[in-house]
């Protein structure tokens, strides 16, 4: 029996697109995360939000804050789900120092890009990233509709 190959498209479980255009992306890393049965049942259902999420250190531990799996009505029926709680990412020491650096000494912001399953694991896209003024999303909008143009102009050229 032949492997399915399976696409990005199906190892995606939810992505945030708010923090690409509320934020600029200095560096991402790739963390493990620690869930409990029924949220990863959640998670194959696509019963998740990462709008708000972002991350924070104490003690070296770094922990999801903000993150919602909202659990199914069947798969959790003898414990107490609480959607909203804090989980552990799981991180090398030396990774836990460059976020720790980044965070307190550069006044930086730790964001959830993405989360995604990378074989039978739920990984989550980490980005450090420094917050938008108005007028650098005002730019990176201008810039992107310039580039729309471009393209299009050359279209045009080479249909003609």
């Amino acid at each position: 029996m032949a492997k399915k190959n399976k696409t990005l498209k199906d190892s995606l479980i939810s992505k945030n697109r708010k923090a690409r255009h509320d934020y600029l992306i200095e560096e991402s890393l790739e963390a493990g995360i620690a869930l409990e049965g029924w949220e990863v049942k959640s998670l194959r259902a696509g019963k998740v939000q990462i709008r708000d999420a972002y991350i924070s250190i104490k003690n070296y531990e770094v922990s999801s804050i903000g993150l919602l799996i909202t659990p199914l009505p069947s798969a959790s029926t003898h414990i107490e789900a609480t959607p909203s709680r804090s989980r552990k990412l799981l991180l090398k020491k030396k990774e836990i120092d460059k976020l720790r650096g980044a965070i307190e000494r550069k006044g930086l912001t730790g964001v959830i890009l993405s989360l995604y399953w990378k074989k039978n694991l739920v990984k989550v896209e980490i980005g450090i990233a420094r917050g938008k003024k108005l007028y650098d999303k005002r730019a990176a909008e201008k810039q992107r509709d310039w580039e729309r143009e471009k393209a299009r102009l050359g279209k045009a050229k080479f249909k003609g």
